[in-house]
This record gives C-alpha cells, structure tokens and sequence, in this order.
C-alpha cells in the first residue's frame, strides 16, 4: 500500500496506508527506528448503528493536505453509520509531537452517542520482545516504553481532557489479536498493564446534537525517558493541540515558499506538485543528514528488508535538487553526514573507508546498511561498491560551490572527503582502457564498467578540480583535470558504438581478453549530458536519447519511460511490447534532456507535457510512487519515493532557467523574466499593489480581457495566461490600468474604460501573450 500522506520533522515521521492507518511511525531517526514495525494502527468509530474501523473499503476516504502545508486533509464518509470524519494529522515542526484532529459529524437530524476508538501497535525499538504499556492515572495517559524510548498517548474533547477510556494486552501470542478487538463492541476492559508483545487502545464518547458535529484531538509525544514525555505532554495542554497544528501549517507555508519563485507559464497543478514535493522531501530526511530513499514498511514483504536507508545515489541528486531550488541547510548537513564519520578502515561504523570511496547504503545514524553485494566472486576478491555513489556526492558538492560560492562551508569537506575521493577514482581505473574498473551499476542489478558510472566518474573529477583550485592545490586539480579527460577519451573510444550509433549501457571484461558488450538501451544513459561529458545537443547524445525514447517509452494509455529493455523488477504482465514499468525519475531525465536543448518557447512545451505526466500519475495527496502500473496508472512498489519527488523539483528548477535563458533582451542582452526572488521582488516594482497606490487588493476586479467601446470603435485586449511569464514590461507601458497577481499580468477592471491604448501596445510583451482587436462600427 502507498504511504500517501506522510508527516515528519526530521526525527519523527508518521506514514499512513490507504485505510487511513498509522503504518510506519519512525524514531528517533526518520529509517529508523520504526516503531510499528509496519503493522496497522487501527481508527474506529461505534455507533448505535454498528461499529467500523475506518478503512477504503466501508468508507469513502479521501486524503490529502492542507495547500503548501504538512497537515492532512482527510475525509471520510460512512454512510451506514451517518457520521462524517474531517482529520488533521500533524507532526509538530519543532517537538516530536504527533496530533489528530477530529471533527466528528452527525449527519442524522437525532442526537446520538458516538464513540472513537484509537489503536497502539507499537513495538518499541523494532521488536515485540519487552515492551510494556501502562495506564498513567497521575497524567490520565497510556504510557508504551522500552529502554530508552517513551510514547505517551493522550487525547482531549471539548472539556474533557486525558483518557478516560482504555485497554491494554497481550498482541499476535498465544491467539490473542490485540486490545483493538476488544473496542468492537464499543467497550474497552480497562487492563492498565500489560507486558510483552503488547499493544493499547484507547476510547473516547461523544454525544452529538442532531446533524451537529463534535471536535477531538489525539497525540502521541515520542522520548527518550518519561520525564521527557512528560514535559511535552505539558506543552499540548498549556498551549492546546489547535495551536501545534496551526503553527506547524504556518512554519511549512512559510518554509514551502520562502524562495518567492515567478513560475512563469507553468501550470498551477505542475506549481502544485513541485512544492507538495519538497514538502515531501522534507519528510524523507533524517535531521541529521541522511536523505533517505523511502519510508515504505510494505516493501519488506518482498525480500524482508526496506528502502529505509542512505543511498549515496539517492542523496546526492537529491541535495542537488535541492540546492537548486535554495534549500542550502539540507545540502549542507548531508555533506556533514557523508564526510564527518570517515574512520579507519570498519564497514559497520563508518560512511567511508580510508580507501576513499563509500560503500552501498547506509542507516540514518551513518552504520554501514544491509547489502547484496558480494565481496568475492570466485576466487577473485573485489570491492563491492557502486562507484558512481562516491563520484555523484564529489559531482554534487562540486555543483553546490558553483550556486553558492560558500568556500567557508566546502573548505572543511576537502581533505576529508573530496580529496580522499577523488584520488580513489584516479586509482580505480583499468589500466588498459582508461574506465573505471567493474563496479555494480545504479540499478543494483549487474557489474560492469557501465557508461553511467563512468559519466558520473567524469563530473566527479572535473567538480574535485575545480575545488582543488580554490585552495591552491595545484597538482591534484591537474592530476583530477588530465584523468577526466582520460576517462572521456576512453568513454568515446569503448562506451560509444557506431554500429549502434548510440552510448552502449556496459561493457565487462572477457578472462582470455577483450570486452563483452550490452547494448541495452537503458535510461540512464541519460547521464552522459547531465554531469557533462558532452553537450546535450551532441550528436551521439541526440541518438542515444531518441533511442530511450523510442524503445522505453511505455505504449499503454499510461505512458513514461520504463528503466530499461526488459526490466522485470515488479513488473506487472508479460506483455512483451511493454519494455518494463514506467518509472518517474526515469520520464523526468527525458523531461530534463528537452529543457538542456530546448532553444525556443515553442521547444518548452514537450517539457511541460511531461511534468503535466507526473502531475497525473501523482496520488491525490501529490505523493509519488517509484514506479507506476503501465495498464491502470496505480503506484508500484515504495511510496512515497524521495528520489521521484526529487526529479521532479530539479526538472521544474530546470525549465525556469531556461525560461530566464529564452527571455533575452535583443538590445541589451539581459534576460527580462527573472524567476528567482530577486528578480521577482525587481518586477513586483512595477505592480500599483506593491507601490501601495492602491491598498485593498482583494476588492479590485481583474480581467483576462476587455472590451473597451469609444465612439463607434469597439478595442478588445485579451491576455493569454498560459503564455504570460509575469516580467511585468506590459504593466509598465499600461500607466497604472493593468496589475501583477500571482505573477501574472491583469488589467483592472475599473481603469479600463478610460485606457488610451497606444499603437502597437501588444507588441511589448516578449512573450506575444497580449492581443489587441479593433472593429470599428462606423
């Protein structure tokens, strides 16, 4: 099941299934630990009517969030029973709090007893073994611990505060379900201890006036130890649980649009999802730097692990993504995370070897995560990496200098990280053609010397240059510099087929000599433009993406981009013209190849199908999936995945700056739409609402056309929002009649009856957005 609507901090996130259920709840790390260990935390309500534990299948559930918030926005609707459910869940951005609003309603014209039911599967510290759960009467709470983690549940109606109604016992032992079967009935027991594999339920009775409603909340506040709990438990009952949420609705607006971006003639539903993305991405990293792949408990059924690691992959196009878009702190801290634990040599212990490169995946507290990768085969004892990791985090750090210029924070991560990794892609090379020697490819699946592996090697070496010339490390930025351009002549010479008139996903290395090829066409050849080794608008790079998107892209009423040739991974039906699923990063690396070539306005719109692709494939919460169901468009496999949200800010950052690059000045060679805050602040200069000339917004009528009759002439001005980008050069000429809102260009209705628009008006917008028709009924 998808987790569609997660919510976090940074140490505690909170995910939901379909059914509206608490699945996964991790602390004191977002991957771990995860307290639930993914079983359902059941929501019910009992009426005279019957009782249901709210689930897709008996209501109608439909979940999302509060506009560019971390709240929820449930509904549910139980038409048996008449009560309608209106939820916000919230974890406060500050403390480790979780909250549950509640807004019961009655929709029978009676008054009725109404009582809801929350259920506590924990298993503290990732195991059933030891817990316990007791009934506090000093605090009027459930209490679930174990060694150094405390969970306090509470709730509240109206005047009514602490719980008042509970059970607590035994869980899958021995026959026994758990304490939510005993709420069926709409009576709890009132066991107040239980020991073992425990779990609690808690009740809470409403009587609501006829199609009336009632407001509840519910918490849970994470610790290490019971004062802590305590103390926080505190502050929900002195500044009451309506102000945890609304200061956390107020910090992530805030926070979601701080950068104050113009998004020129994107449509809003793409605007939408690019901020529900960072939103979500938020959600998926840990505080102290690990960027985790996803939070999906329900993968484990497939090889009894998670996604709940550090990928150095992952991170590192994800930190980029982020830097783009001005999330600087992130970055930053995930750098930290990679470069501050390097120990000698102990994989379990460190994030990187003395030999300099990272290894496969890691938990969020920098220990070296669970892997597949072998480190011998045969006789022949190898390093069990994919090299590409170490290279991106060199290409990424490299990339943040280049935005930021921040040396300050760079000059700490050099001789711990960069020069470290750098010398170790030097070192690992084959000596006979110049590549990288065999590592596992991105997909996990195949070891190889792979052309995106070495792409990334290249942008690797180039970034670790550059920063060696910040600090007048002459001979390694030559060394870094001349064994790049050996890792591109070798990628020409080996990587690229003429036979094939395209990049080749891999070669490997025969025992009696010479090189195996696998022509596979795979997505990520994509790589060969995006860190650089050759211009987008490159031939072979132009034959090697035509082919991506003639051979993968998915021939359903779905449609995007599988990952490669015959890609099994989860793949659904064995229709042998369907190359594998459709994959979301995979359609956005094709997205971001059309915005890297893109030369004309016209040239942006392919880019912007395929962003409206994603917007459609999305969850109604805005959340997306790793992969997607190519014959009924259903999320597959984890969800939310961190790197789909990822792909999918970078190609909108992508397409505003060739936006900005398109719109150039032919006099002064300046670009006159500016996407970024500074920019945007310069245009707003020309809006009357931000000279304050008029002070009431709201209560001004604006008008994507008019009509203006003089005389017997009739002048229709009519502006086309799709195309206008907000560079406000039209409000200048219209002398005070036409306005900026939400960055684009309005006329006021009430100025319009008295404009003299002059000759030629339309043709001051670049973007030929105005149109101006005169009938003359004379």
């Amino acid at each position: 099941m998808p987790r569609d609507i997660p919510v976090g901090n940074g140490s505690l996130l909170i995910a939901f299934d379909v059914d509206y259920n608490i699945r996964d709840l991790y602390y004191p790390r977002v991957g771990k630990e995860n307290q639930t260990l993914g079983y359902p935390n059941r929501f019910g309500v009992w009426t005279h009517e019957g009782f249901s534990w709210v689930n897709a299948k008996e209501w109608k559930i439909v979940a999302g969030y509060v506009k560019e918030t971390l709240v929820t926005d449930t509904r549910a609707l139980n038409e048996r029973l008449g009560i309608q459910l209106v939820c916000n869940d919230v974890v406060d951005f500050e403390k480790n709090i979780y909250v549950r609003k509640v807004i019961v309603r009655n929709l029978k014209n009676y008054e009725r007893e109404v009582r809801l039911f929350f259920h506590q599967d924990l298993s503290v510290m990732e195991n059933e073994i030891g817990d316990t759960v007791f009934y506090d009467a000093k605090l009027n709470c459930l209490i679930h611990y174990k060694g150094p983690r405390y969970f306090l549940i509470n709730c509240s109606a109206g005047d009514v505060w602490g719980v008042r109604e509970y059970a607590t016992g035994i869980k899958r032992l021995r026959g026994a379900e758990g304490t939510w079967r005993d709420a069926e009935d709409g009576i709890l027991g009132g066991n107040p201890i239980a020991q073992g594999s425990v779990d609690s339920t808690i009740g809470i009775e409403l009587t609501i006036p006829p199609l009336e409603e009632s407001v509840v909340y519910y918490w849970i506040a994470a610790g290490r130890n019971y004062g802590e709990v305590d103390s926080l438990n505190d502050i929900l009952l002195h500044d009451k649980p309506q102000k945890i949420i609304d200061r956390t609705a107020c910090y992530w607006q805030y926070w979601v649009n701080k950068e104050e971006f113009n998004f020129g003639n994107l449509p809003a539903d793409v605007v939408d999802l690019f901020k529900r993305s960072l939103l979500v991405l938020m959600t998926q990293i840990d505080s102290g730097g690990a960027i985790i792949a996803a939070n999906d408990s329900d993968i484990k059924q497939f090889a009894k692990d998670t996604y709940s690691y550090m990928w150095p992959r992952d991170g590192a196009l994800v930190a980029y993504a982020l830097m783009k878009a001005g999330y600087t702190t992130t970055c930053r801290n995930f750098f930290n995370f990679c470069a501050n634990t390097i120990t000698p040599y102990n994989f379990c212990a460190s994030v990187m070897v003395e030999d300099g490169f990272l290894l496969h995946k890691y938990n969020p507290d920098g220990s070296f995560g669970s892997s597949w990768h072998p480190w011998v085969k045969g006789e022949e004892i190898h390093v069990p990496i994919q090299e590409d990791e170490t290279a991106l985090i060199l290409w990424a750090m490299g990339r943040y200098y280049d935005l930021y210029r921040r040396t300050d924070e760079i000059r700490p991560l050099y001789h711990g990280f960069i020069e470290k990794a750098a010398d170790f892609l030097v070192s690992y090379r084959d000596e006979q053609t110049g590549l990288p020697l065999p590592s596992y490819d991105l997909w996990e699946e195949r070891r190889g010397i792979l052309s995106f592996t070495a792409a990334t090697v290249y942008g690797g070496l180039l970034a670790a240059a550059n920063l060696s010339d910040i600090f007048y490390h002459t001979e390694k930025a030559l060394l870094y510099r001349q064994t790049a351009m050996q890792v591109k002549k070798a990628i020409d010479q080996y990587l690229y087929s003429e036979k094939h008139q395209r990049f080749l996903r891999m070669i490997y290395p025969k025992k009696d000599g010479g090189y195996e090829i696998d022509a596979t066409i795979d997505a990520s050849l994509y790589g060969m433009f995006a860190f650089g080794v050759y211009a987008p608008d490159d031939i072979k790079v132009q034959n090697t993406m035509k082919a991506i998107e003639d051979t993968l892209w998915v021939k359903t009423k779905i449609g995007g981009i599988a990952r490669y040739e015959r890609d099994f991974y989860q793949r659904v039906g064995s229709d042998d013209t369907i190359p594998g699923n459709p994959w979301i990063i995979c359609t956005m690396w094709l997205a971001q190849y059309y915005v890297a070539i893109a030369k004309s306005i016209e040239d942006l719109e392919r880019v912007v199908n395929y962003l409206r692709w994603t917007v459609s494939r999305a969850l109604p919460s805005g959340v997306l999936a790793e992969q997607i169901n190519p014959f009924t468009g259903e999320p597959i496999s984890v969800s939310p995945l961190t790197w789909s949200h990822a792909m999918v800010v970078q190609t909108v950052m992508d397409y505003l700056e060739k936006l900005q690059e398109l719109h150039t000045c032919e006099r002064c060679g300046r670009s006159i739409f500016h996407y970024d805050r500074a920019g945007r602040q310069q245009i707003k200069k020309h809006s009357l609402t931000y000279s304050g000339i008029i002070p009431e917004q709201k209560s001004i009528h604006y008008l994507d056309q008019v009509n203006i009759k003089k005389d017997d002439d009739l002048t229709t001005v009519s502006i086309d929002p799709t195309r206008c980008v907000g560079c406000g050069i039209c409000v200048e000429n219209a002398k005070g009649v036409m306005d900026l809102v939400e960055d684009k260009a309005k006329i006021i209705a009430g100025k319009a009856t008295s404009w003299n628009i002059p000759p030629g008006f339309e043709k001051c917008c670049p973007m030929d957005a105005i149109t101006v028709e005169n009938d003359k009924r004379g």
